[in-house]
């Protein structure tokens, strides 16, 4: 092989790879954009189901009487604090991921847990509708 056709292949096979990482950077960025909207469209989409849920429970608050009044507000006490105890142990948690430098491990593994927090918080709130939903069935047989 001539050196001439040594460093035509080499140039073409340079070009091609400059070509083939240029590409991927493309599609990596494309997915880092898609990933980064579909994290906004999440927070979105909470913060508009954290205020329907605190309209309803407004709702909730003002067609209650005043010792369910009472007692909801004793529970809210109770999730807040204990809501706050967990922010303050992640924080901490936190810091020490970012000195270790296993930040990315650990915000995976906290969102996992935060989600299945939230799907036993969303099972809970279920489970009170559906006995609420009964109570009320109950009640308007004994009405009816």
């Amino acid at each position: 092989m001539k050196f001439s056709d040594m460093f035509a292949t080499l140039a073409d096979n340079a070009r091609r790879m400059e070509e083939r990482a240029a590409e991927w950077q493309n599609q990596m960025n494309v997915k880092n954009d898609e990933m980064m909207a579909s994290t906004r469209k999440w927070q979105e989409t909470a913060l508009q189901r954290q205020d329907e849920m605190n309209a309803q429970m407004r709702s909730y608050f003002e067609e209650a009487g005043e010792n369910v009044r009472g007692q909801l507000q004793v529970m809210q006490s109770a999730w807040e604090e204990q809501f706050q105890k967990m922010r303050e142990k992640s924080e901490e948690m936190r810091e020490q991921a970012m000195k270790g430098g296993h930040f990315p491990d650990w915000a995976e593994a906290y969102a996992a847990q935060m989600v299945s927090f939230a799907q036993r918080m969303q099972d809970e709130a279920s489970n009170a509708i559906a006995a609420a939903t009964e109570a009320r069935a109950k009640d308007g047989k004994k009405k009816g």
